[in-house]
């Protein structure tokens, strides 16, 4: 990471969501693939993405949340974004959640932005430690939490369901 700002790598920054953001966060929140580890079942109208933008302090004492859009320095093209939710300061921990568009995948780049979070939850937030919550069959987000750093610390048993099917989620966590 550059030394003069702890959001960035140099081939990948993250910042706050944007009003020009609302095309990309609409198509991410109702892509029906993924809401079975976003925990979320019902489509976001563009109305309630605005206005999640809008009246979102970026505040984690207020908010007890931070979402970061990911984008590509060199273009400024938005790939995806990286959440830090549940987060409990007197703690010191939060859930970190990643998110890409589909088209953006397999390419490195959620090792690169789950780097950029970890070192700003650790040097800017003080939080002692990040945690997530992983279906136990899903070999590459285990794989890319594992490579940051993350253990498995326990197993949720049948604790999402996809079409009719329950499936158990691993905790990991990543104590710094």
């Amino acid at each position: 990471m550059m030394a003069n700002n702890v959001l960035t790598d140099g081939k990948y920054r993250l910042r706050a969501p944007e009003p020009e953001d609302l095309d990309v966060l609409f198509n991410m929140e109702n892509d029906s693939s993924i809401w079975m580890v976003s925990g979320n079942a019902v489509p976001y109208s563009r109305y309630q993405i605005k206005k999640y933008i809008q009246q979102s302090q970026h505040d984690f004492y207020t908010d007890r949340q931070i979402r970061f859009m990911i984008v590509r320095e060199k273009d400024n093209v938005v790939l995806g974004s990286v959440d830090l939710t549940d987060i409990d300061p007197y703690n010191g921990r939060a859930e970190v959640g990643i998110a890409l568009l589909s088209e953006y995948r397999g390419q490195g780049i959620a090792s690169s932005a789950l780097k950029i979070v970890l070192g700003y939850a650790k040097s800017v937030l003080h939080l002692r430690q990040l945690f997530c919550l992983v279906p136990a069959d899903n070999d590459t987000s285990v794989k890319l939490f594992a490579s940051s750093g993350f253990c498995e610390s326990g197993r949720l048993q049948q604790w999402l369901v996809h079409e009719e099917n329950y499936s158990d989620v691993l905790i990991l966590q990543k104590i710094f």
